[in-house]
């Protein structure tokens, strides 16, 4: 799968993104040709090769003839729909803009028909994301992967005032993703790149690739400490038939607290929205047995499960990590069998059942009503289930 990871050590903005793409092989005559598309008159692009803290880069600036030119967000979305671009760049585009426009009505407590673009509705902005979309279709990206985006501290001026950084739409848009503190007072991710790396890629660690090609984005600013560049590596990476996501792990151990309270927190940690809760034996220092609390959970749910472990058990401190997970596809799944209605979860590979998991507490309930061992249970639950669903597939292939 052709892939694109997006290094992002001094942020992204949509000109920088731009200029990454062009320093990877995009031809700027391709990509002015599909941009006339869109029918906007006034502008064109100013294509440099630059330098940071001596790394050579490409530098895109779109030069217009319009300043400050209020759109509405309607408008803005109007303009790409009726435009003669492929409907898959079209459909990437107004994705991006949409991402935009609801962080922009969220942040200002306006409908999303209501808000109108001040920096981000110019020609310049349209032509950023816009060709960014492009960009990513004429080189043929399948995948864009981006790393956590460093955000910036301090007070920028806009069309609004004073805003602090990050801008108030940049937070909005990347709620739920990571990000890390840059320790820089300059606006070093755009709405306009945020909502790029927000609609266009999922974010996570440099994946296993096998590298072709990378190249840098130059971006406007001259910082003491960091080359201003938006670095891409891009290549191939072995398609996966498992599932990848990131969690967050929290763990401590205990040596002197009550085993019943343990039981509790068990219950009030999955009940919170724990992924998984495991314990297991320890020996720990002056010979005492102790236990080890293993908590699997979103990292949006992190801080609340600390506070539960923190305040339900004996632990003063505990430990937190990011970790990749691999998976298997699922889905639930219910069904009537000859002992009751029972319902399970399936796990598939490459798309074909692997397995069924029945939940135990309905295959209890089965074995107790009808004076079965669980196990035996299990069995017919399991088989009449697997049944009952490639039958129902069978049905669907016909139709």
């Amino acid at each position: 799968m052709k892939t694109l990871y997006l290094d992002c050590f001094s942020g992204i903005s949509g000109d920088m993104f731009l200029g990454l793409l062009i320093d990877l092989g995009l031809d700027p005559h391709a990509l002015g040709s599909e941009l006339d598309k869109l029918n906007l008159p006034g502008w064109q692009l100013k294509i440099e090769r630059e330098q940071r803290h001596g790394i050579e880069g490409c530098r895109v600036q779109v030069l217009c003839e319009e300043q400050h030119h209020h759109r509405h967000w309607s408008d803005i979305d109007q303009l790409i729909e009726k435009s003669a671009l492929s409907s898959p760049i079209k459909d990437r585009a107004r994705r991006i803009f949409l991402r935009l426009g609801e962080a922009e009505a969220k942040v200002h407590g306006i409908s999303l028909e209501e808000v109108h673009f001040h920096e981000v509705g110019a020609i310049d902005a349209i032509i950023d994301m816009v060709g960014a979309a492009i960009g990513l279709e004429l080189l043929g990206i399948e995948k864009l992967i981006c790393a956590p985006l460093p955000l910036s501290r301090g007070l920028s001026r806009c069309a609004h005032g004073a805003l602090p950084l990050p801008a108030p739409a940049v937070l909005e848009i990347l709620y739920g993703v990571p990000i890390l503190d840059s320790g820089c007072d300059k606006e070093l991710v755009t709405p306009s790149g945020a909502a790029i790396a927000r609609e266009a890629s999922e974010f996570g660690p440099l994946p296993a690739m096998q590298i072709e090609v990378g190249g840098y984005g130059v971006g406007g600013w001259q910082l003491e400490d960091r080359p201003n560049l938006l670095r891409g590596l891009l290549g191939v990476t072995r398609e996966s038939s498992l599932e990848r996501d990131r969690v967050m792990v929290l763990e401590t151990h205990i040596d002197d607290g009550n085993p019943e309270w343990l039981g509790a927190l068990m219950d009030d940690l999955l009940a919170a929205g724990a992924l998984d809760v495991c314990y297991s034996p320890l020996q720990m220092k002056k010979n005492r047995p102790a236990t080890c609390l293993t908590v699997i959970t979103r990292a949006a749910d992190q801080e609340k499960l600390a506070r539960l472990i923190l305040t339900g058990s004996s632990a003063s401190g505990l430990r937190s990590y990011p970790a990749e997970r691999y998976k298997l596809a699922r889905e639930k799944f219910a069904c009537e069998t000859t002992l009751g209605s029972a319902r399970a979860k399936l796990f598939f590979e490459n798309g074909s059942l692997l397995r069924i998991t029945p939940e135990y507490e309905d295959c209890r309930l089965l074995s107790q009503n009808n004076g079965l061992p669980l196990p035996e249970a299990y069995r017919i639950i399991e088989l009449q289930m697997r049944e009952t669903y490639l039958a129902q597939n069978a049905k669907q292939d016909k139709k």
